[in-house]
């Protein structure tokens, strides 16, 4: 006779799931934090891969011609090639976070096309007080900050402009126009000591939350606009027409586009005013910009002239830089088609309007023609319009053609910009 023999296990009869202990609150937080990594990563790790090989051959064609070395280091020079992210733009925001303000306008003589000494003023704060926030809290100096709060800001974009594209066109849309941005002339200051990175992070989910009717966050994030650059502009007026058209149409009650409408131009009107009052001269920001930089407002006179000036070889113009200036010409050839891939999808008014004002303010001011690439960097529904028209081409197909321009993207939205010309 055999006897059955039963073991006792120590072991649980059903091992609890992960998470089963915590708080519900936890919880739940915890399965939102999931679903935005498993929405977002993918355009975010598409995003760096794009960025990091077009940041690797530009430091390649740095070192290859050494001329880096020759140059000025507040001018496309410095002691390693990495140093030349740090130049044009970036020094005077170096020098804000370091040292603050001291708005004013000091006459210059002898100078055809400037009357004013140059100014930190010019620079609007936000981006150099986060600097400055980041250099405190990280102890990294004035250069390490500012990249790192171009970095970081450069993925809140992509991750911006990803939310903006799913929501019109799908996930494939989403990821491409997060390429898109990467790879888009003038990116090269996405990852640089520049506040571009930070102003279409902040635009790009402004209108996300315009189109998600967060009227409160929409107006907030065009407030904090308005502390980061002039061409702000654009981008108050695209939410506050939104929350206008809101309010009359009773979409979404009176109290919170009403609100939006009236905080969003608070922030540009402070520092500008600001500007005039520590200059005692209230258009004292606009006659810097005029006086110091040559640059003003006139209804695109300029930017046609050079364009002629440019395609048919007169190269005798105001800071003419060949290389930028040809691909500034090429951007303006393919802008209407941008334009009219954007426009047939019938995108949300607040896109509309950002748009056209922000491809309007670019064009109809006098200034470096060559930056026609970084000042259109802003308007970003212009690659959304671009991604929904390629997302039925196949992966395998559209890694293909997106590959030379990642390679190339080093020389034409980074050498070109930094190197061969004035960003």
């Amino acid at each position: 006779m055999s006897t059955a023999s039963s073991t006792s296990s120590t072991e649980p009869a059903s091992a609890e799931p992960p998470g089963a202990g915590a708080a519900p609150g936890d919880a739940e937080r915890q399965g939102r934090f999931a679903a935005a990594v498993d929405r977002f990563a993918p355009a975010l790790g598409a995003y760096a891969v794009v960025k990091a090989t077009g940041l690797t051959v530009f430091l390649l064609l740095l070192s290859h011609t050494g001329d880096f070395l020759r140059k000025d280091p507040g001018r496309g020079g410095g002691a390693q090639p990495w140093d030349v992210l740090g130049t044009w733009d970036g020094v005077w925001y170096q020098r804000i976070a370091e040292n603050g303000y001291d708005p004013q306008l000091i006459p210059l003589h002898g100078y055809p096309l400037a009357t004013y000494y140059e100014n930190s003023a010019a620079f609007f704060p936000l981006y150099p007080w986060l600097m400055r926030l980041v250099g405190a809290v990280t102890g990294l100096g004035p250069y390490g900050s500012g990249i790192a709060v171009s970095v970081l800001a450069s993925f809140v974009a992509a991750a911006g402009i990803f939310a903006v594209a799913e929501r019109l066109g799908g996930f494939r849309a989403g990821v491409t126009a997060a390429v898109i941005w990467g790879l888009f002339p003038g990116s090269g200051a996405e990852w640089a000591v520049y506040s571009d990175s930070l102003f279409v992070a902040i635009s790009a989910w402004a209108c996300y939350c315009v189109m998600t009717h967060r009227w409160l966050a929409a107006g907030l994030l065009a407030f904090a606009a308005g502390l980061n650059r002039p061409t702000a502009a654009a981008l108050i007026a695209a939410v506050s027409i939104s929350a206008l058209v809101a309010l009359v149409r009773r979409t979404d009650g009176v109290a919170r586009p009403l609100t939006a409408m009236l905080i969003t131009p608070w922030g540009l009107l402070w520092y500008v005013g600001w500007v005039g009052y520590r200059m005692d001269d209230w258009g004292g920001y606009f006659k810097l910009q005029r006086g110091a930089w040559n640059r003003y407002f006139d209804w695109g006179a300029s930017t046609s002239r050079t364009f002629l000036d440019v395609i048919t070889g007169h190269w005798d113009f105001w800071q003419s830089n060949p290389a930028p200036d040809l691909i500034a010409v090429a951007l303006l050839i393919a802008l209407p088609g941008l334009l009219v891939l954007l426009l047939r999808l019938r995108p949300p008014l607040v896109l509309v309007v950002y748009t056209l004002l922000t491809v309007f303010t670019a064009l109809s001011s006098n200034q470096i023609f060559g930056n026609i690439s970084r000042y259109l960097l802003p308007a970003f529904p212009l690659f959304i319009g671009l991604a929904i028209a390629l997302r039925r081409v196949r992966v395998p197909t559209l890694v293909g053609l997106f590959a030379m321009p990642t390679l190339a993207a080093g020389w034409y939205a980074g050498y070109a910009l930094f190197e061969l010309g004035i960003p």
